[in-house]
């Protein structure tokens, strides 16, 4: 018995060839964006590295490069940690305010720095193999680090003049006591960076109370770059120590400063000089104690209690299930947490005048609280 030709055979002999060889597009993969993990090779060796590319990313278009230089304590060979903390914690939080591509390499955990010339050619490096994967625009480069990094931004605004269309070093300065470049006694020092650096703008942020890297680091170049005529801006922050970083990028004024500064301005840059101590928190008023008496109870949601106030002589403190804050008045109904930052607690009244409810306000979100108590 002849055997049963199958179906797809025939259905292949009486096709035209131009219907069998057809093939449905494969659909274009579309640009993964966030936090990518990247690999470099610098003097023959592999680094890793990340780089950062906004939700919104088009590769049709040019797009503004930050490269980000970590601190001591983000070293290592994974690289992931330099994520963490400074710039990356930053734009987590706020992702709208940064519409940049921003570069993140890593300082291996050994004696490196990003001063030692090795670790500047491997940033550079990074930094250039993502502007030419991401379309960075070269009129739009920026650098900035903190701590080390911080060093480190001062280190490539000198050795890498040309590059920058603006840099902000955070908690950082020229003088380092590690072999093998001790420069602490050098009295020029500061002078042959305001000379390199020019009239790139620049913007140097650092805590009062650092005891890391002495205020007199930012001071000295703070000054040098205004003898020099350049563009300097230096906002030291009232009590707050080493990690002012996260002041520093927390400063919504901050992204849209860079994006106000193009390489090819630079050299039509005018001078200018502006110091300013910025306040941990502002100023607390004079309030009648009674006020204070009229806030004091339970807040809840949908029944669930979520804050208890209390009087504190002048103060309240906001209790929730796991902390205590003390918050001081900004206005009479207005009070902020006693360590600054942009919480505020908002006490609402009706038209009597008696206290309802607790709006609960920071910079990303706001809950109101219904008083039950």
């Amino acid at each position: 018995m002849p055997r049963a030709i199958p179906f797809a055979l025939l259905l292949a002999a009486v096709l035209p060839m131009h219907a069998q060889t057809h093939r449905t597009p494969t659909a274009v993969r579309q640009q993964d964006t966030g936090f990518l993990n990247r690999r470099v090779v610098s003097a023959g060796t592999t680094y890793k590295y990340t780089v950062y590319l906004p939700e919104d990313y088009d590769p049709h278009r040019q797009w503004p490069v930050i490269l980000f230089l970590h601190g001591s304590g983000e070293r290592g060979s994974e690289g992931m940690w330099q994520t963490q903390i400074g710039l990356p914690a930053a734009i987590r939080s706020h992702p709208e305010r940064w519409p940049f591509v921003v570069v993140m390499p890593q300082v291996p955990w050994t004696e490196h720095y990003w001063t030692d010339p090795d670790m500047q050619a491997m940033a550079i490096a990074a930094l250039d193999a993502s502007m030419k994967e991401f379309h960075g625009d070269p009129d739009r480069v920026y650098v900035t680090g903190l701590s080390m990094g911080g060093h480190g931004t001062w280190q490539l605004a000198r050795d890498y003049p040309t590059r920058w269309a603006a840099i902000v070093p955070v908690a950082g300065g020229i003088r380092w006591s590690w072999a093998p470049n001790n420069r602490m006694g050098d009295p020029h020092l500061a002078d042959g960076y305001a000379a390199a650096i020019g009239k790139t703008p620049v913007w140097i942020f650092h805590g009062e109370d650092d005891k890391v890297v002495l205020p007199s680091q930012a001071e000295e170049m703070f000054g040098a770059l205004k003898a020099a005529g350049g563009n300097v801006r230096f906002w030291e922050y009232e009590h707050v120590g080493h990690s002012s970083w996260d002041r520093a990028y927390a400063e919504p004024d901050l992204p849209r400063w860079l994006l106000a500064h193009t390489l090819r301005q630079v050299p039509t840059e005018t001078a200018f000089a502006d110091r300013r101590m910025v306040p941990v928190h502002p100023v607390p008023i004079k309030l009648d104690p009674a006020v204070y008496d009229t806030y004091v109870g339970d807040y809840s949601f949908d029944g669930n209690l979520r804050f208890t106030v209390v009087r504190a002589g002048t103060m309240l403190e906001l209790h929730d299930r796991h902390s205590a804050n003390v918050m001081l008045p900004e206005t009479p109904t207005v009070f902020f947490g006693e360590m600054g930052g942009p919480t505020r607690v908002i006490f609402n009244k009706d038209a009597s005048g008696r206290v309802v409810s607790l709006t609960y306000k920071d910079d990303r979100h706001q809950e109101t609280f219904v008083k039950t108590r």
